[in-house]
């Protein structure tokens, strides 16, 4: 459903919201109970800046035309929607920790193509009220921020947010991200989604390349977004043991 105003959020309140998302804990609690004390399990939700679009435009892939308007337009009513969510979103995340989540991840999958300013007031600033309320509320555990198309921003938003360490998309380089982030940072990512896809030389090579950039800070491998629909078993199967030979 569309969200026409923020004072539209209000018609279902955050212990409501909560609440009805209780599969989601449950599911956490069940799938810690099944893996060792040696693995860890990632929470995630979607950061307060891309639920906002979404509810704002009432849509996914959308052009985000909508609801940069609204940073625009409607300055007072983005701030009042971002803080709602980002209230949420912290009360969710900290129901993710208490089922036994290891660590919690911000998906700002539509973070890419934002002037400095607006980053600076959409993406940064409501991810770091967030991280505060987090805390407030006991949680301890890391938080990696994945702010997807940032660029040259990672820096500010790593030094501002409060996360722990930082999801990088596929389109990063990996020389940059060293020069800009101190080594002690972990950083997450960013093989090409579409390499697990093809498998084979090409997504082998890919994979060891970052292995080596990042090997001398800590790096969580992982893909540059998500996993589509038709990447082959075989494929996460033989990534997985290039991974683990070059850990």
């Amino acid at each position: 459903e569309t969200v026409m105003e923020a004072a539209d959020l209000n018609r279902a309140s955050t212990e409501t919201a909560v609440q009805r998302l209780s599969p989601v804990y449950e599911t956490v609690d069940r799938v810690r109970s099944k893996l060792s004390s040696e693995k860890a399990l990632i929470g995630f939700c979607g950061a307060p800046w891309t639920v906002a679009l979404y509810a704002i435009e009432g849509r996914g892939k959308t052009d985000r035309h909508k609801a940069k308007f609204w940073a625009y337009e409607r300055p007072d009513e983005m701030d009042a929607v971002l803080a709602h969510i980002a209230e949420g979103t912290a009360h969710y995340l900290a129901a993710q920790a208490e089922a036994g989540a290891n660590a919690l991840q911000l998906f700002d999958s539509w973070a890419e193509g934002l002037p400095i300013d607006i980053f600076r007031k959409i993406i940064i600033q409501p991810t770091k009220y967030l991280v505060k309320r987090l805390r407030e509320l006991g949680v301890d555990l890391p938080i990696i921020g994945f702010p997807r198309g940032a660029g040259g921003m990672i820096g500010e938003y790593y030094h501002e947010t409060g996360v722990q360490a930082l999801g990088l998309d596929t389109a990063a380089i990996p020389e940059q991200v060293n020069a800009i982030l101190p080594e002690n940072v972990p950083v997450q990512g960013h093989l090409d989604p579409l390499l697990m896809v093809t498998g084979g030389a090409a997504m082998e090579r890919s994979a060891r390349d970052l292995l080596a950039a990042y090997a001398g800070r800590p790096h969580i491998f992982n893909l540059g977004h998500g996993v589509m629909p038709e990447v082959k078993i075989a494929h996460v199967e033989r990534l997985i043991e290039i991974v683990r030979e070059g850990s």
